[in-house]
């Protein structure tokens, strides 16, 4: 399947999963000539905008209701799909479509990174989408929402905002309601097509109201190449398993890092008063505490997804950004991006919400920077906080940094 991206937020049709569609909504008034529609305030133009957005978002979570009669009730009901029939291939036209270009273009002449991560988001749905594909409905039954982001490795340190970008993927892996998808972004320079990044994303499966799990279709596999990608799939699954079982909310650090702890402890103690509370800072060190940065996202309705919630790419484009950000100002110069790794979704985050970001450099080594950035959101009523994403990027710099320390046990 061949898609073709003319924008940066895109709304999965329920009536044509399978296709990319941008919904337009001409708000007009037949009673009115052509001047006195175009004197009519603004303000009551955006009034019938957004009742009509409402009205229409409405009737299709309304139709997607319907489709719940249509879910298997177990695996083994649904038909085996093949790699083949979730393949997508995606152009991002930017050589040919200067307007379109303007909303990926940075002020450093290249591509804004974070409008990539929700290219990325949407055509991982469109390819668990096209995997779930029902012939008879013509559609699929299913919601498919984003649940981790397992790894993103980048190939090339310059996209280029006036160059031809190619987005091809499709399923490596599924269970009974998780699909993974790995995605392969190339860009066409100097007459040929060079490599960008390397995406991986783990999908679930949800009933059309987004309400609980449902059952995908299973993977068959045609040659032993494919085998391995799947093995593979198997492999980073029991690695994320691992891994969630490992973090330092559940259990002890292991011996290995209490030791790596302590001499941290060590090496900033001033050993004139031999304190707890007096501590000192190495040269070309600085405090963790000091290497933060924040943000806050109000959220809109231009934002949401078909379920009536914040769209995944955005939450991913932002949170980047203010990665970047951190990384720039603590490194006094231009980073460059390596990797995106561990991004997790663990609460959807609803229109009106009050987002709160906070970015945090975590560990420095040679010319690189870790960057861990937590986004929660803020009910005004109650003033409680909810965590709803944590985000992991690797950045590059090209003069030395210092090193950072923490000053307490979490930070």
């Amino acid at each position: 399947m061949l898609v073709v991206f003319t924008g940066t937020v895109y709304l999965f049709s329920v009536h044509c999963i399978n296709v990319l569609l941008h919904i337009n909504v001409h708000c007009s008034s037949k009673q009115l000539d052509q001047p006195e529609k175009e004197m009519l305030p603004l303000c009551i133009k955006c009034c019938i905008f957004s009742i009509l957005m409402y009205r229409d978002h409405q009737q299709a979570l309304a139709e997607r209701t319907s489709l719940s009669q249509y879910l298997a009730q177990s695996q083994d009901e649904l038909p085996a799909k093949t790699m083949k029939d979730s393949a997508v291939e995606a152009h991002l036209p930017l050589g040919s479509q200067p307007a379109l270009r303007e909303k990926y273009l940075n002020y450093h002449n290249s591509v804004r990174f974070g409008r990539i991560l929700e290219d990325l988001d949407s055509l991982a749905v469109l390819i668990c989408y096209s995997h779930t594909w029902n012939k008879e409905l013509k559609r699929s039954p299913l919601s498919i929402v984003t649940a981790l982001v397992d790894k993103i490795d980048m190939r090339k340190n310059i996209i280029y905002p006036d160059c031809d970008i190619k987005f091809t993927g499709h399923v490596t892996w599924v269970g009974k309601t998780s699909i993974e998808a790995k995605m392969h972004v190339s860009q066409y320079h100097d007459g040929a097509y060079t490599d960008v990044l390397d995406a991986t994303f783990v999908m679930v499966a949800r009933d059309p109201d987004n309400k609980r799990a449902a059952f995908i279709n299973p993977l068959k596999l045609e040659s032993p190449e494919e085998k391995a990608i799947f093995q593979q799939g198997e492999i980073n699954k029991t690695r994320r398993v691992e891994l969630s079982t490992a973090s330092l909310l559940k259990v002890a650090p292991a011996a290995e890092e209490r030791t790596l702890i302590h001499n941290l402890f060590l090496n900033t103690l001033d050993t004139r008063t031999v304190s707890f509370r007096s501590r000192i800072l190495s040269p070309n060190s600085v405090w963790m505490e000091d290497a933060k940065m924040k943000g806050l996202e109000i959220c809109h309705p231009q934002e949401r997804n078909i379920f009536n919630r914040i769209f995944g790419g955005f939450l991913m484009r932002k949170a980047y950004e203010l990665g970047w950000a951190n990384a720039c100002a603590f490194a006094g110069c231009r980073p460059t991006l390596v990797a995106v790794d561990d991004i997790v979704f663990r609460k959807p985050v609803e229109i009106g919400s009050l987002l709160l970001l906070s970015s945090q450099v975590c560990y420095t080594e040679g010319l690189h920077i870790q960057v861990r950035v937590h986004t929660e959101v803020l009910d005004p009523l109650s003033r409680q906080h909810s965590t709803t994403n944590v985000f992991h990027f690797t950045f590059c710099v090209e003069k030395d940094i210092p090193a950072v320390v923490p000053q307490s046990y979490g930070g």
